[in-house]
């Protein structure tokens, strides 16, 4: 479960942005939208948060900082060696920011321990990396390290609670890799359900969608095949059933004018391999003739639909933290509202799956659907810097017209649309 997430000067975010799911203490959509967790004292969390605002300013960059986190904990490790680059970008619209590290941290609940893990890196090394526990709300510094430019050192602190082979873990992590991730690669039992959190407990799904390969696999069972075509119907998409065949790759299937040099890494890539491919059955009317469409005879939020469809189920059935960008791509309001209303139903997400989505669709800026402290809004100040605030701050109106407000630009993040004059 994710508490909060913070990031400094990565790509158009200068100063620390943080985005919180701690629920205020309003008591609109409190048992739908919210949900206690099992530590004591702790506030509860919210279900969901939609990010707003005009193009270019930042929400896709938020987005991308928590998939670089979870990038760089599952891979800096094992991907790469001593010296190679690491791919972080900072703000480059001041000169100090170019040479300042980026950072990350975030706050999360794994296995009913509340953690807080950060680190900060620029493109050469990790300058600065730490971990604190809360076993039953007590922190506990388990582990830092911090790297000094000056004197070209780097200096180290373990906890008493830390456990593992201190010297071993230490000696073995590289400039340019985690300390967590290289002592888990080392078997460390004490940090796994950290680093399992960003490995197998968070999801993110970029503006470039997804393969519809994972639906497509939930289809070759019965189970799951009935339950990607109940999501579906229940979003009022005339199908009947759904048919997965899967297909060797073939050479000749790819454009014939695809420069060679992409073909052969293609070609590499998926030589031999099987691919999808999904049948869409309609019921002709007035027979019980059942007519098979290719995926490419449907439309494109039908596509989209079930290319979520598998992933959505996923993360409702395990409890993920989804990020997704651009929600509302090629998908009508009424189908955004309805995977929304997924995450934020209790009987249907028994398990406390959280989504953090950016969207244009002002059509879901509804207190019938969200609190006011799930809405977030971005836009950039006069530096071209990304600043991330809620919608809370305006102390709105319980009931008040967010939509309509929103439009009227009451809460900002709204492009400024000039004159065009020929």
């Amino acid at each position: 479960m994710l508490i909060e997430f913070s990031v400094t000067n990565f790509k158009s975010i200068q100063t620390t942005q943080t985005l919180s799911l701690v629920a205020s203490p309003a008591t609109e959509l409190q048992e739908q939208n919210c949900f206690t967790t099992s530590e004591k004292g702790m506030p509860r969390l919210l279900r969901s948060i939609a990010i707003y605002g005009p193009n270019a300013s930042g929400k896709s960059n938020l987005l991308e900082a928590m998939e670089f986190m979870e990038r760089f904990v599952t891979e800096s490790s094992k991907e790469g060696q001593e010296g190679e680059p690491i791919e972080v970008k900072p703000f480059l619209f001041n000169t100090v920011n170019r040479a300042e590290p980026s950072e990350f941290e975030v706050l999360f609940l794994q296995e009913e321990v509340r953690y807080q893990y950060g680190f900060a890196v620029n493109q050469t090394r990790v300058t600065h990396e730490w971990l604190i526990a809360y076993p039953e709300g007590r922190p506990q510094r388990w582990f830092e390290r911090e790297y000094d430019a000056a004197d070209n050192k780097e200096s180290w602190y373990f906890g008493s609670k830390f456990k593992g082979h201190k010297a071993i873990f230490q000696e073995t992590t590289r400039a340019n890799a985690l300390f967590l991730s290289t002592a888990v690669q080392l078997n460390n039992e004490q940090l796994k359900p950290i680093y399992n959190w960003f490995h197998q407990r968070l999801r993110t799904i970029g503006v470039g969608g997804l393969a519809p390969t994972y639906s497509a696999s939930m289809c070759k069972t019965e189970a799951g095949r009935r339950k990607i075509l109940e999501l579906l119907n229940a979003a009022d998409l005339s199908i009947t059933d759904l048919k997965v065949e899967m297909m060797k790759f073939d050479l000749n299937d790819l454009p014939s004018d695809m420069p060679k040099p992409l073909k052969e890494v293609i070609h590499k890539e998926l030589d031999g391999k099987e691919m999808p491919e999904i049948k869409f059955l309609h019921k002709v009317e007035g027979s019980e003739e059942l007519v098979a469409l290719d995926s490419d005879d449907e439309s494109v939020g039908t596509r989209r639909l079930f290319t979520l469809a598998g992933p959505w189920l996923n993360v409702l059935e395990n409890g993920y933290v989804l990020f997704v960008d651009e929600l509302n791509n090629s998908m009508h309001p009424l189908m955004v509202r309805f995977l929304i209303s997924l995450i934020n139903n209790p009987q249907i997400n028994r398990k406390n799956a959280q989504l953090i989505f950016s969207t244009h669709d002002t059509s879901v800026l509804d207190n019938e659907l969200f609190r006011r402290d799930q809405i977030w809004f971005t836009e950039k100040d006069k530096n071209n810097s990304t600043k991330l605030y809620p919608l809370s701050d305006f102390t709105p109106r319980k009931g008040e017209a967010l939509e309509k407000g929103y439009l009227k630009g009451r809460y900002g993040a709204l492009p400024y649309i000039g004159e065009l004059r020929f």
